[in-house]
């Protein structure tokens, strides 16, 4: 079985956090063949902030200005990348830290000018994930793309699991993020809920920002394939073990 685990970069901000879920990761990886896909998106406000320069998002996708882009080499590919290949290590893992720029893994191309370098994955090529996974190693990849030119590309961390699940053929996809899951307009928390109706959701303007880039990579990835995905709240202790259990935590999408 293969798993792919996305998290958020709220959950990674502290080395507690990050230490924790390493080792939730870890022993994940002794049932299944993991990789793991990160965001940043907090690290990279205050990396922008502490410089003097605004955010601006629009969709829950940053606006990437040249500026910025050289940002998301930093923190994104840098720092906390590095951070969580290190918790990973020590909680005995092999991890490989990666970005889409690595061999060609995710392929990209500009999703719309107005937003500047922000990349629509269009091509993921598995075969370095295949080789690590199975010499052992943990991919750990960081939500960076390029294509063939030259370019790079800032890709939301959800669109890009999402093109890493699905070029990978994996066979659960899980979202850990910094809430319960899919809320309706009346703040309950959905238990499943089809493709169809994170679709509805997103048209009636209930799911915005953040949770609205993960329910359109979710409606991507089940159209190539993958057959389960869940948004689960990563503070959730055993979260890991617990989903790969059966238990109904978060929001389940199939």
């Amino acid at each position: 079985m293969k798993v792919l685990v996305k998290l958020g970069g709220t959950l990674l901000d502290s080395a507690e956090s990050r230490a924790r879920l390493a080792k939730e990761i870890v022993s994940l990886s002794t049932q299944a063949e993991v990789v793991v896909v990160h965001g940043g998106g907090k690290q990279m406000t205050r990396f922008l902030e502490e410089r003097g320069v605004a955010s601006r998002f629009v969709n829950g996708l940053r606006v990437t200005t040249p500026e910025v882009l050289d940002a998301v080499l930093k923190v994104f590919a840098g720092t906390v990348n590095a951070q969580l290949v290190s918790a990973l290590r020590a909680a005995g893992a092999r991890p490989v830290g990666l970005s889409g720029l690595d061999a060609g893994l995710v392929d990209a191309e500009i999703l719309d000018p107005d937003l500047g370098q922000v990349g629509r994955p269009v091509h993921s090529d598995p075969r370095l994930l295949e080789v690590l996974l199975r010499e052992g190693y943990l991919p750990v990849i960081a939500c960076v793309a390029g294509d063939a030119a030259g370019a790079i590309y800032n890709v939301n961390g959800d669109r890009m699991a999402a093109a890493c699940a699905s070029g990978l053929g994996v066979d659960k996809l899980f979202f850990l993020t910094d809430v319960d899951g899919v809320r309706d307009a009346d703040g309950k928390v959905f238990g499943s809920l089809s493709s169809q109706g994170a679709q509805d959701l997103i048209r009636s303007g209930t799911a915005t920002g953040g949770m609205q880039a993960k329910l359109e990579a979710a409606v991507l990835a089940l159209g190539e394939g993958v057959r389960e995905i869940v948004i689960a709240p990563g503070s959730y202790n055993q979260v890991l073990n617990s989903l790969i259990s059966g238990c109904k935590i978060g929001t389940h999408i199939c």
